[in-house]
């Protein structure tokens, strides 16, 4: 009666740490949970600010934020400007300055200022309720490691009741042993058998590094993700906006022919129409260079690689692009734009375009733990390797147009695991063609769509976190499936030998849960480099 009450106290006590330990694994979605806002302020149409429940704001909507809110959906400031802070989101702790234009995430913090916002997602478009579903989602995908796993834990209970049997036929009839003590050893083995420590070897470890990447901003589309990062061998990356800022200055414009005005309301008609950095940077500086000047045009259409063309009433065509679209290029155009009209050259556009500050230290990172950085780009030759060079990247390939770039980082993907990194609508093929493809925030939706990982504030330094993090994520796997394998090849034996009451055998099979949970909550607070 004592053996029999103390096993299943311990079983229980057992289960009831496995369970607290289970919980404190999956805090990272409800954190994400209670970001979300109750209620917004919507302003009417006769000005009057009106408070509501969130699920009645429809998109269109302006809402009010004042100081000290936080932001209730996400959308566009209208009026007024803000400084914001988006570190429950994005893990960036500074404070983000924004103004009218700018996008704002829902659930930040407005810490100063006052604005007024139009609402361009609600429900499950906007970006918590589609990171809380992307860590769900990752939090149950399945590594390769985890389906080793799985294949032996479903041999693993025929295999133990097998041996108990074994256990009491043996001991009974081999050695004599009295039925009582034969009986006690088998339930030994059955008690300390532990196949529920393989079982959560896997699961926990995923949910502790997908919840701890989601709290820096860095979502994970699934737990197989961590597995094939940690390893990859290539990280391929697009200049534009990945390893330089994407913050265009106009050094100079040289119009050819016609009105500097017409040129001006044409370039910014035509780059209003495109996702890429350069063409939203140029659009912004056109816009202040109107002066009332407005141009309509039609059937525009971009040019991926090339860049954006359309055409007036009259059938005139205009183009603004790379030197592509000229009849005669020059040898080399440098980072300039080029605006004709009919085949003929309106105007050339110098821009110039800075390095990340954290661009060199990441490169730094990634070859210090063997993985070759690469540059793959659109942009002119010249200027490819003039960044490469500054970043110490030996492999460049310039010029490539997107069927081109797919081409690369396929031929890569073959060579080893490759990681590819962008933010532009011409990577969206090559992310999703890479081993994983990872892109930044201010990515266009159609590439952060193709991406395994989204780094959501859009900084390269995120970059080394989620590989440390992944890493450190497999190898706690790792040693949490030694621990389970290793517990059960050692304690089973010991168990059929006689050597071990069922008592402690039902509390060392408790412990060896705990321990493996125990080490996955490690990795939640475990510093990595």
């Amino acid at each position: 009666y004592e053996t029999s009450a103390t096993i299943f106290t311990l079983v229980l006590v057992g289960n009831w740490l496995e369970k607290r330990a289970v919980e404190q694994t999956t805090t990272a979605i409800g954190e994400l949970a209670q970001l979300q806002v109750k209620k917004a302020r919507r302003v009417t149409a006769s000005g009057t600010v009106v408070t509501l429940p969130l699920e009645e704001v429809q998109v269109g909507n302006v809402l009010q934020v004042n100081e000290g809110d936080q932001v209730p959906l996400d959308g566009v400031i209208t009026q007024g400007e803000a400084s914001i802070d988006e570190s429950m989101l994005t893990g960036e702790s500074i404070p983000v300055e924004k103004g009218a234009g700018e996008r704002v995430i829902g659930s930040s913090l407005l810490l100063s200022g006052n604005f007024r916002m139009e609402v361009t997602a609600i429900g499950r478009d906007t970006v918590l309720s589609q990171m809380i579903e992307l860590v769900k989602t990752a939090q149950q995908d399945k590594p390769d490691i985890q389906r080793l796993a799985d294949k032996i834990s479903a041999i693993f209970v025929p295999a133990v009741l097998s041996i108990a049997l074994l256990t009491l036929l043996v001991g009974y009839f081999g050695f004599g042993l009295p039925f009582q003590k034969a009986l006690m050893n088998a339930i030994a083995v059955l008690v300390i058998s532990c196949p529920c420590a393989m079982g959560l070897a896997t699961p926990t470890a995923v949910m502790v590094g997908v919840g701890r990447l989601a709290q820096n901003g860095i979502l994970v589309k699934g737990g197989q993700t961590l597995e094939i990062f940690s390893r990859i061998r290539n990280a391929v990356f697009d200049k534009t906006g990945t390893l330089t800022t994407g913050q265009f200055r106009v050094q100079d414009i040289t119009y050819h022919q016609g009105e500097e005005q017409r040129s001006n309301a044409i370039i910014y008609k035509l780059e209003q129409h495109s996702s890429h950095p350069i063409a939203r940077s140029l659009a912004r500086e056109m816009e202040r260079r109107l002066n009332g000047v407005q141009m309509e045009l039609e059937s525009v259409e971009e040019q991926r690689g090339v860049g954006v063309a359309a055409r007036d009433s009259a059938g005139n065509e205009y183009r603004i692009g790379s030197s592509r679209i000229l009849e005669n290029p020059p040898a080399d155009g440098g980072q300039s734009l080029y605006l004709t009209e009919n085949g003929a050259l309106l105007a050339t556009i110098e821009i110039a375009d800075e390095l990340k500050p954290e661009a060199k230290a990441t490169i730094d990172y990634l070859k210090a733990r063997g993985i070759r950085p690469v540059i793959l780009s659109g942009d002119r030759r010249a200027k490819t390797e003039a960044v490469a060079a500054a970043l110490g990247i030996e492999r460049v390939f310039a010029e490539q147009l997107p069927e081109q770039k797919l081409k690369v980082v396929e031929e890569l993907s073959r060579e080893a695991p490759t990681a590819m990194i962008g933010d532009g609508i011409n990577d969206a093929p090559a992310l999703a063609k890479a081993t994983v493809g990872v892109s930044l925030s201010n990515a266009s939706q159609v590439a952060i769509q193709s991406a395994q990982i989204v780094l959501l504030n859009g900084r390269l330094e995120y970059l080394e976190k989620a590989l440390g993090i992944s890493r450190h994520t497999v190898i706690t796997i790792r040693q949490n499936l030694f621990w389970a394998f290793a517990y059960n090849i050692v304690a089973i034996p010991i168990a059929a030998m006689g050597f071990l009451n069922p008592m402690w055998g039902a509390l060392f099979m408790a412990f060896s849960d705990v321990v493996v949970i125990g080490n996955s909550i490690r990795l939640k607070y475990k510093k990595i480099d």
